[in-house]
């Protein structure tokens, strides 16, 4: 198996090209990657024969910033017969089962997050309940991998598994959300998706508390304020704008207007959240001085990135972090993605390397 496809918002795909290749390289699995502009996808080929299941085998899949789901390519499809596509596409799962030696749980069947993609989602639903009964004999709840079927139009598609331990839980790579009529912004679904997405499921309950101290740094009108009080937290809001009134009743919110970069708690908090429309970098020292100073033990703050070489970019400022964290003796992980709610940017969860539980 020497192919790995990943799955990204669509205009994202070179910096998830130049992401892949390095990461790939760092992990000792060697090749390049097909990528083209607005697809929603890139395809990495490897040198060797074993080089996908390599990667995936060596690469976390959460390390992985600008992706959004992955699997380990069994066929290409240029072409399926229109009066039977199940066939072949079971030949070849049913095949493929010696790549784990397991069968697999479910049959996913995705496309693309683009116009093209999105109007395939009658053909997948159509085709679902057929396949599913086609390889009923292969699924088994326990097993190590989900089998996928990514199309690209009604005739092409890619074959292949997503290993269950290490890919995105949602076949699209996201989960789907609905606007809370009560949130005051439509930012409010970045948040909730980064806890979903950032958070393991396991450590969920623990990391988020009733009755927790919170920092929203440039919170109007707020969204992400929102979430922290839907969680039953204590907020201090930072922003020179207002707030949402009805958010201001709730009785667990404190507005300060002062400004986001001079603001310095009184005491140490659980959560500081921040989603501001600045230089990334700044951004970034911003939160390294929080970190490092112990005002707070968990941040989730976006980054917004340049048009150009975002991957390079997104590089630089994470080693950085995390050389001034280490030295200032602070043990962070900072883990990144791009989630569905992220448009020219990114989210980035730091949390004490002990989990902090």
């Amino acid at each position: 198996m020497q192919q790995v496809l990943l799955m990204c918002r669509p205009g994202f795909e070179s910096d998830l090209a130049a992401e892949i290749q390095d990461k790939a390289s760092a992990c000792g699995v060697f090749g390049f990657v097909r990528a083209r502009a607005g697809d929603g996808f890139v395809v990495f080929e490897g040198h060797e024969p074993a080089a996908g299941r390599a990667l995936l085998n060596k690469l976390s899949f959460a390390d992985v910033v600008f992706a959004r789901q992955w699997l380990l390519v069994i066929e290409h499809f240029p072409a399926l017969p229109v009066d039977d596509r199940v066939g072949p596409l079971v030949q070849s799962l049913s095949g493929g089962q010696s790549l784990s030696g397991l069968p697999f749980r479910h049959v996913w069947m995705t496309f693309p997050d683009t116009n093209a993609g999105k109007g395939l989602s009658k053909l997948t639903r159509k085709l679902e309940r057929p396949l599913a009964r086609s390889v009923a004999a292969m699924l088994q709840p326990d097993a190590a991998w989900f089998g996928h079927v990514f199309f690209l139009s009604g005739r092409e598609a890619w074959v292949g598994y997503t290993p269950v331990a290490n890919g995105s839980p949602w076949p699209l790579g996201f989960p789907r959300l609905r606007q809370p009529a009560a949130a005051p912004s439509r930012s409010t679904l970045k948040l909730e998706e980064a806890w979903l997405q950032l958070i393991p499921e396991s450590r969920r309950a623990a990391l988020l508390k009733p009755f927790q101290k919170a920092v929203d740094l440039g919170a109007a009108p707020g969204g992400w304020t929102w979430q922290l009080v839907q969680r039953g937290m204590q907020v201090v809001a930072i922003d020179n704008g207002p707030m949402d009134q009805a958010l201001m009743e709730s009785g667990q919110v404190t507005h300060l207007r002062e400004d986001a970069f001079a603001y310095k708690p009184q005491r140490p908090v659980d959560w500081l959240v921040c989603d501001m429309v600045e230089k990334p970098a700044r951004v970034a020292q911003l939160m390294e001085r929080w970190l490092a100073r112990g005002w707070t033990r968990y941040a989730i703050f976006n980054l917004k990135l340049p048009m150009k070489r975002r991957w390079l970019e997104v590089q630089q400022i994470l080693e950085k972090m995390q050389v001034v964290l280490d030295e200032a003796g602070s043990s962070y992980r900072l883990q990144a993605k791009q989630l569905y709610h992220d448009r020219e940017e990114i989210t980035v969860f730091a949390a004490p390397h002990s989990g902090g539980d």
